[in-house]
């Protein structure tokens, strides 16, 4: 499969700046690929394709505020430092994107917030935007991590061009965001209100929970022609034992498990039995999944729509069927659908 099968026009406007007014009320495409029928309806809908002991596998990662802005020592620039990964927290070392980086240098200080009430010391150069800080700060850890995100801002991805507005601390992090370590949210999981949860669980459908911390590998563009050779960044996976067996009971008794998001079927995909069960598992997963591909887990999936020539945009095309994802994507287009973060939803069933 090519790169370039993944290339379609995308008008600007139509890349969502804002979440909808609610969150269960975005507009949600259906796929029926044994039919190849299309559906279009409001994500609340969703309620309608799910019975009794049927599985909704969520990502209940938290995003946390990883974009800082601070001044580089003598000079005074302004310098985008983006987290990525706390390394060592005796230490205060971080994992960091810096920008613009051809400025920043092994012994630079990087100065944030009033009164410069944050430091940081740059210590090591890990790829070409990348380096490593060390933040330099005396008091306990509590207070060194408040310091930090509170001068941290919504890391919303650089194609939504406006800026962080205080809604989106709330709408950029789904409802049951639990475990803190993500940079990106998982946006399909963003569709899901407390209210519509309830009519979920009141219909007898079973949620499980999987941890993904999203990194920043899934805005990285592929710059490779032939998709074997494209490498994914790793990130950090934890799936229960509990959560194994909720989605493997589903699975044994032929109910439908339904992957919410990406993430999620990234996450499902990393760790199966050869009968097609899901394990246990803690680690690092670094899975890229483009047509064609068999799936294991899930028999259907939520998800947005994605930007062209994206790993995400692949991964749903090896899922639904490329032909019929591309149809659908035009479709979409024609018919005024939002696309991204905050765009609207599709289900693949």
């Amino acid at each position: 499969m090519k790169l370039s099968k993944f290339k379609y026009k995308l008008p600007e406007n139509q890349i969502a700046l804002h979440p909808a007014d609610n969150r269960d009320e975005s507009r949600m495409m259906v796929l029926h690929r044994e039919s190849r029928e299309i559906e279009h309806k409001l994500f609340k809908d969703i309620t309608d394709y799910f019975d009794d002991k049927d599985v909704m596998v969520f990502n209940d990662t938290k995003v946390f505020p990883a974009r800082l802005y601070g001044n580089k020592e003598k000079t005074g620039a302004e310098i985008e430092v983006f987290l990525l990964r706390e390394l060592n927290r005796e230490q205060r070392l971080w994992d960091v994107l810096v920008d613009p980086a051809r400025k920043i240098r092994i012994g630079n200080k990087l100065y944030f917030g009033e009164d410069d009430m944050l430091v940081a010391e740059v210590i090591d150069n890990t790829t070409s935007r990348g380096r490593t800080l060390r933040f330099l700060f005396d008091g306990p850890y509590d207070e060194f991590k408040k310091t930090l995100y509170g001068l941290g801002e919504t890391p919303l991805p650089k194609f939504i061009q406006r800026p962080v507005q205080p809604e989106d601390k709330d709408r950029y992090q789904t409802i049951f965001a639990k475990h803190e370590g993500a940079v990106a949210a998982p946006t399909a999981g963003l569709h899901f209100s407390r209210e519509l949860l309830k009519r979920l669980e009141i219909i007898g459908v079973d949620f499980s929970y999987v941890t993904l911390h999203v990194g920043l590998g899934n805005f990285r563009s592929v710059d490779v022609e032939d998709l074997t050779k494209h490498k994914m960044d790793s990130e950090q996976i934890w799936i229960k034992e509990d959560a194994c067996n909720v989605v493997n009971d589903a699975k044994t008794n032929k109910k439908n498990v339904c992957a919410v998001g990406t993430t999620v079927m990234r996450t499902l995909e990393s760790s199966v039995s050869t009968q097609g069960h899901l394990k246990p598992f803690e680690g690092w997963t670094n899975k890229f999944i483009f047509p064609p591909y068999e799936f294991s887990v899930a028999n259907s999936m939520v998800t947005n729509f994605h930007l062209p020539m994206s790993t995400l945009l692949m991964m749903v095309a090896a899922f639904g069927g490329y032909d019929f994802v591309m149809e659908a994507y035009q479709e979409a287009i024609k018919e005024g659908y939002r696309f991204g973060t905050y765009g609207d939803a599709m289900l693949i069933l």
